[in-house]
């Protein structure tokens, strides 16, 4: 790999640039029985969702599980996080006329929910480790 393209892949905006082509993509082909400009619409909405959620969901969970301690810092910081995502990709997704919400939306929320609770796992795990 490239100096290049390892600091891309690196990067927050790497991150967000892969999000936005992948869950885009999905959204078009959850779409793909539908009209080319609403299956567009579609994945350009989910991309631009992904990319956000992408930018925004590590330093929520991170805010998130300072708050919490015990078993609530297990629990809670993910599923606040994803009930989030939640809401604004269905919300988003039905102002813009998106065809499919469900099928558009489950990959991604499938994604996001499993990066929140690992993610949060992970810093919980090291918060018990710490003397």
């Amino acid at each position: 790999m490239t100096g290049a393209i390892r600091r891309l892949a690196g990067s927050g905006l790497g991150h967000m640039a892969i999000a936005f082509l992948a869950m885009g993509g999905w959204a078009l082909f959850a779409n793909r029985d539908h009209s080319l400009p609403r299956m567009l619409a579609a994945g350009v909405v989910q991309g631009m969702l992904s990319a956000l959620i992408t930018l925004f969901l590590k330093s929520t969970i991170e805010r998130l599980a300072r708050r919490f301690k015990g078993s609530a810092a297990l629990g809670v910081p993910p599923a606040i996080a994803i009930a989030l995502s939640a809401t604004l990709l269905l919300a988003v997704h039905m102002l813009a006329g998106t065809p499919e919400v469900a099928g558009t939306v489950a990959l991604p929320l499938l994604v996001s929910t499993s990066y929140a609770a690992l993610y949060n796992y992970s810093l919980y795990r090291k918060e018990q480790r710490a003397p």
